[in-house]
């Protein structure tokens, strides 16, 4: 959020529950400064709550230590304000840069890091008094602390950076030694802008080269490969949706959805994905910013909701075992005033599965209770927001409002706070302590606000809430503290919690290989269920069956629902016989049948499809999918320019295959594993022109090739549109591009004429038009050679009456003529302003337009004068005498190395006389320039 939103004042009021003591005001988790929303609708990693403050820029530990940043009108600095006692009293500490996003070390509090409005990573050891510059050039939330369990330094910083040459990388480094010579890149190339994404055990990124995208995934930092979905997927966009369990749930825009999304799972090193669900429902917000409906359901394995759009209609389906079985949600029996429903067979119940439209408000999805606004019916309806709870993860629900809530969850779900989202005023806010059964109200403020959310404090056990809003939308913000701490007496013992048992909607008790069972307190029972409070009261492992199992990647559910609904087959473009990419000679290999267990299932025995023949010899392989580029993707470089050329394999054995190379100017040589070590090679081309790069990859079992053309060619220097000034209508036009340097065939010529946007394309520099109109027509004109591109552009005067008449200069000139476009410009000027000089012939009316080559001649063109008064005159009588037109002109010195050369017309049908010694020459009508 923008920082002017902290000019406010941060605190306003503070008030209790009836029953408890009135509570110290408290500054919460601003709204600007909080973490990302928990729950798993989110385009991209996992969203996480700031008490585990991975990527925060809010924190409380210990005793509520509260940092906050602000930028205040009287402030010209922004400013930390730590508080340790629940914001009684604030210690100040000004930031010496402007602070866009503060990120907190997960384990060690002291250790921050913040991203300010330049691009520049700054981090602090000692929570914000001394700050040292990390790095410049980092990609906004694109920042990630090393993750505890899995990077080894718990001060490494992953980050994605831009380099000197405009593109992205994937680098990392320590934050006390973080210089260039330090910095490591694990990913030798370029990744795309803002696609890093750092999460548990998992490193995501993609790569675009040749218009082609690829995904890349590396497990618990180990290399990075290419993350594998049905081969014609063909993803637009790729989201991650959740890295639990040491699995990924992917959703995946693929070339026919425009608004929907398809869910994938992978196996646990994140890089088979098998289709989960298809058609999820997506939307875009502000910035870009992709919503896709799914949502986990926390402390609850295995359990997804998720709404489908088919034919138009959304409908929200629910799973109990990672996506392997999805049904609709049961809609209750009753309303929210005890009348029957009457749903029938064509009715279920669906959620909007999305937070209300203020992102502050703050909630989490947990298996008792957890809620959401939607509506009955055949399919899901926008404006109906009628708010649903339930208590047993989804199995069953309750209508507890007829409108849209803001909801917070305290002490495990042993408190539910609701405020209405309304765009009136309010001051009463709704509770309840036995999940929703029933609600009792509170007045939070003596004055009517507009609420903008609710805010807890870091912990599911916390019991201390925040409303914050505004009395007028020109006032400062109000924040009101919640406390119910006063209003329990005691904490809740063994006596205080019943049971409930885990199942599906079909009533199958085990859920992901596990019957389970969950502590639950009575509702009768008025206590705090406390920090050491779990809910997890009881597991007993089950036999394996079917539906513990999903198809394998390559293999998909057949569709019928007959005896072969529940079994795997494999795609048409899959072979499961096939070895692995990675298979090498002299190792084994198993080939799949179709199944694999769904991650984190931990039934035993029983059913178990996976079970396959005896272990394969890898064979030798042939080389396939062999590929030649130049590092950084162009195909077009400069004379004596470094190229490092690399060669990669996609399939076959690469110890016993050696790779014959040809650069194309002479360079010949044979490497052996050079596509397992990815080494490039270097190289340099001397002259320009056009070289055919060859890899021919060859062992025993067969051989691939790849061919490259690489454009070798100087940048362009300099652009010049030829063309005449004036032409005349349907007469056919020479459009000439003169281009230093010269490159024969390897530059593109873009002609665009008039008001057209779309181009002639020509590899030769010159073209030949007409113009069907007259007027003014711009004429431009691109030249591209490799990454080189110059624009030049006239304006052509399309006319349908003038005349031309042609010129010559003495042998003189030609010495000094370099034949340059410049140089014929400006010699057309010169002879322009003179004949103007000369005849009295206005310049707008004359047009010299010098020829190129050798030698020196040039055409006048003579403009007919704007209509104006005309007089009388008789054009055959009018004649002017060889003495009265004298010598007409000459060109003095006019910058030709000091010569004085001469300028000749040519008269039809006899030689060329000189311009101003020309008896009997005809006076041009209206003008009195003399013509033959």
């Amino acid at each position: 959020m923008p920082f002017d939103l902290l000019r406010r004042p941060l605190i306003r009021a503070s008030r209790n529950l009836p029953g408890g003591h009135p509570s110290r005001p408290v500054s919460p988790w601003p709204p600007h400064l909080r973490g990302p929303l928990p729950g798993a609708r989110c385009p991209g990693p996992r969203p996480t709550r700031s008490r585990s403050p991975g990527n925060g820029t809010s924190r409380a530990t210990g005793d509520v230590l509260v940092v906050l940043v602000s930028s205040s009108l009287s402030d010209r600095d922004q400013s930390l304000f730590l508080s340790t006692d629940e914001g009684a009293t604030f210690q100040k500490q000004l930031i010496p840069f402007s602070v866009e996003t503060l990120i907190f070390h997960p384990k060690e509090e002291d250790k921050v890091l913040a991203y300010s409005k330049e691009s520049t990573l700054y981090v602090s050891s000692d929570l914000g008094k001394k700050w040292t510059l990390l790095r410049e050039r980092v990609t906004k939330d694109h920042v990630f602390w090393a993750v505890s369990g899995v990077d080894t330094d718990p001060d490494l910083v992953h980050m994605e950076t831009q380099d000197l040459g405009g593109g992205f990388r994937y680098v990392t480094c320590q934050i006390h030694n973080c210089s260039d010579k330090t910095l490591t890149a694990l990913f030798p190339g370029r990744i795309d802008h803002s696609s890093l994404t750092v999460q548990d055990d998992y490193i995501f990124f993609k790569a675009t080269a040749t218009n082609r995208t690829k995904y890349y995934v590396s497990y618990r930092r180990n290399e990075f490969v290419l993350m594998k979905l049905p081969k014609y997927a063909l993803p637009q966009d790729l989201q991650i949706i959740s890295t639990d369990e040491s699995q990924v749930f992917v959703a995946v825009q693929e070339w026919h959805q425009t608004d929907t999304y398809n869910l994938y799972q992978s196996d646990t090193r994140g890089v088979h994905y098998s289709l989960v669900l298809e058609d999820v429902r997506s939307s875009r917000r502000a910035e870009d910013s992709v919503l896709i409906d799914i949502l986990e359901v926390r402390g609850v394995k295995g359990v997804f909701l998720a709404n489908q759009k088919t034919n138009g209609k959304v409908v929200t389906l629910i799973t109990y075992n990672k996506g392997r079985d999805w049904d609709r949600l049961r809609p209750p029996s009753t309303d929210m005033n005890g009348k029957p429903t009457n749903c029938d067979g064509t009715t279920s119940h669906h959620l909007h599965l999305r937070w209300a439209d203020n992102p502050y408000d703050v909630g989490t999805w947990r298996p008792c209770p957890c809620s959401g606004p939607g509506n009955l019916g055949s399919q899901l309806v926008e404006y109906k927001e009628e708010m649903y709870i339930t208590s047993d993860c989804g199995h069953t629900w309750r209508q507890v409002f007829e409108e849209e809530h803001h909801v917070l969850y305290l002490d495990h779900g042993g408190v539910i706070a609701a405020i209405k989202d309304t765009s009136i005023p309010l001051k009463i806010l709704k509770f309840s302590v036995d999940e929703g059964l029933t609600w009792s109200t509170h007045n939070f403020t003596s004055t009517s606000v507009f609420v903008d959310g609710l805010l807890s404090e870091p912990g599911d056990e916390t019991l201390v809430m925040t409303v914050f809003g505004h009395i007028s939308f020109r006032s400062d913000w109000e924040l009101v503290k919640v406390d119910f701490r006063p209003s329990f007496s005691r904490q809740c013992g063994e006596e205080d919690y019943g049971s409930w048992h885990l199942s599906d909607l079909k009533g199958d008790r085990c859920i992901m290989g596990q019957q389970r069972s969950f502590r639950k307190r009575k509702p009768t029972s008025w206590c705090v269920k406390g920090k050491s409070f779990t809910s997890a009261l009881e597991a007993r492992v089950c036999r394996c069956r079917e539906s513990d199992f999903l198809c394998d990647y390559g293999f998909e559910r057949s569709p019928s629902s007959g005896s072969d609904a529940n079994k795997c087959f494999a795609n048409f473009w899959f072979n499961p016989l096939s070895p692995p990419d990675d298979c090498v000679l002299g190792q084994t290999y198993t080939s799949s049948l179709g199944y694999r267990k769904v991650v984190s299932n931990v039934c035993e025995g029983g059913v178990d499809p996976r079970q396959s023949p005896a272990p394969l010899q890898c064979p030798l392989t042939p080389p396939r999918g062999l590929r030649v580029s130049i590092r950084g993707d162009a195909v077009a470089v400069r004379p004596g320019e470094d190229v490092l050329f690399v060669v990669r394999q996609e399939q076959g054995d690469v110890l016993t295959t050696k790779y014959q190379v040809d650069l194309g100017d002479g360079f010949k040589a044979v490497y052996v594993n050079l596509t397992s070590t990815e080494e490039p090679i270097r190289h340099r081309y001397e002259s320009p022109g056009v070289y055919r790069v060859s890899v021919r990859a060859e062992n025993v079992a067969g051989h691939d090739e790849a061919v490259l053309f690489v454009q070798v060619n100087s940048p362009l220097q300099a652009l010049h549109l030829e063309v005449l000034p004036v032409v005349g209508l349907n007469q056919e036009v020479n459009l000439t591009a003169v281009l230093l340097p010269l490159n024969p065939n390897l530059t593109v010529f873009y002609w665009w004429i008039g008001h057209s946007l779309q181009p002639l394309l020509s590899l030769e520099n010159s073209v030949t038009t007409r113009f069907a109109d007259t007027g003014d027509v711009r004429v431009t004109v691109q030249a591209a050679c490799g990454n080189s591109v110059l624009q030049d552009s006239k304006v052509v005067r399309v006319l349908d009456q003038f005349q031309v008449v042609p010129l010559r200069f003495s042998t003189d000139l030609d010495v000094h003529n370099p034949n340059t476009p410049e140089w014929r410009e400006d010699v057309g000027l010169v002879v322009t302003r003179l004949l103007s000089k000369e005849t009295s012939v206005p310049e707008e009316l004359l047009v010299t337009v010098v020829k190129p080559g050798l030698p020196t001649v040039a055409d006048l063109n003579v403009l007919l004068p704007p209509p104006g008064p005309a007089r009388k005159r008789n054009l055959t009588s009018d004649k002017v005498s060889p003495e009265a037109a004298g010598p007409r002109f000459s060109l003095h010195r006019q910058g030709f190395g000091g010569l004085v050369p001469r300028v000749w017309w040519r008269k039809a049908g006899s030689g060329c006389q000189r311009l101003g010694r020309c008896g009997g020459c005809r006076r041009l009508a209206g003008t009195g320039f003399l013509w033959g």
